[in-house]
């Protein structure tokens, strides 16, 4: 499944230069982690957003928002946004911060073994 590049364009001018932010290629779509935890991403063109078990019911409520079901099985505390809940900047850059927020609040992520090894330096 492809992502919409759009609108990793638009979360990358959301989020403004910071390097404590990667970006991973996962699940056939594209992952933004901070200190190693996802806290948005993009599948096709539905966002998703990492909002933590306190904020996933009045998440739920909003519109244009439904369960995160990438499993066939609602993930607690994660919920996709469709394309009419994120249409203007202020609306996605709200659902960015509302993910960042929460993973701020979560001890850092492992890291993570490379699957290749980098190449050495001066060869």
């Amino acid at each position: 499944m492809a992502y919409d590049e759009k609108l990793a364009d638009r979360v990358r001018h959301a989020l403004g230069p910071d390097d404590e932010i990667e970006e991973r290629k996962m699940f056939g779509g594209i992952a933004f982690l901070r200190h190693g935890r996802m806290f948005v991403g993009i599948t096709g063109d539905d966002l998703m957003v990492r909002v933590g078990p306190e904020r996933y019911d009045e998440s739920l409520r909003k519109p244009n928002v439904r369960p995160m079901d990438f499993t066939g099985r609602p993930m607690k505390g994660y919920v996709y946004v469709a394309p009419a809940g994120r249409r203007t900047a202020a609306s996605l850059r709200a659902w960015v911060t509302l993910g960042a927020r929460f993973v701020a609040t979560l001890p850092a992520g492992k890291p993570r073994r490379r699957r290749t090894p980098r190449p050495e330096r001066g060869r």
